[in-house]
């Protein structure tokens, strides 16, 4: 059974649209945490749509799960991250009109940045994951830069508008994942998984942990969180 990380961004959100105190990303945090959780998600974003900077200090503080913070490679939120200094970062790209991530990080394209942020993770001891799109030539890259975990974008097989379609993106993230394994890197996955997609997903036994975030909080607005995380670890099991 892979492991379950949950990104809590869309507390933050919620909070945001009235741009209050209300609803708190850190209670949600130890809400998931009680209920055994593997690890915390949380996207410090450019533009701070929703998370921020005092989010992640009182995450870092309370969180007692692995803390992952998802970020661009812009200089001042490397500068942030290396003040907070959460368990594990998960570089993935960024465009500040985009809804969520759009797809993988271009390795290839950012090489120098990517080499240079993680001399300073490594320098301080937190763990880097690249949020790649499943192809060989990123998973190849990312193992050229000593990257040893990464985090498959399971968009496209989420997105798919038929059966056809999700066949073939699931067998692509398959692929990837027996590849990257093979290679000696850890493999994650996430993005878009949801409660009637992420069963699929959970079969491929090269992944070791998935991230979901919104489907999940969607739920929870229904039904309550410890419903909704009682659910989704049901599924994938």
């Amino acid at each position: 059974m892979p492991k379950l990380g949950v990104n809590i961004d869309h507390i933050a959100t919620l909070r945001e649209a009235r741009k209050g105190q209300d609803p708190e990303p850190l209670h949600a945090a130890l809400i998931a945490q009680a209920f055994g959780v593997d690890s915390i998600v949380a996207h410090l974003r450019e533009d701070r749509r929703h998370i921020k900077e005092a989010d992640l200090i009182l995450l870092k503080k309370f969180v007692k799960c692995k803390l992952n913070m998802e970020m661009s490679l812009a200089p001042e939120i490397i500068a942030i991250a290396c003040k907070v200094k959460p368990d594990q970062v998960t570089l993935v790209p960024e465009k500040r009109l985009e809804l969520t991530t759009e797809g993988g990080l271009d390795v290839i394209g950012n090489s120098s940045k990517i080499k240079t942020a993680l001399k300073k993770f490594n320098e301080i001891g937190i763990e880097v994951s690249l949020f790649i799109d499943p192809q060989k030539k990123q998973i190849d890259a990312a193992k050229k830069l000593g990257i040893k975990l990464i985090e498959l974008h399971t968009g496209k097989y989420a997105d798919a508008v038929n059966i056809k379609q999700q066949e073939k993106f699931l067998k692509e993230i398959k692929n990837a994942a027996r590849y990257a394994k093979k290679s000696g890197i850890t493999v994650f996955a996430g993005h878009g998984l949801n409660y009637n997609n992420a069963r699929s997903i959970a079969r491929i036994k090269e992944i070791e942990e998935l991230n979901i975030g919104y489907s999940i909080i969607c739920r929870a607005a229904l039904l309550g969180l410890d419903c909704a995380l009682r659910q989704m670890k049901e599924l994938i099991k």
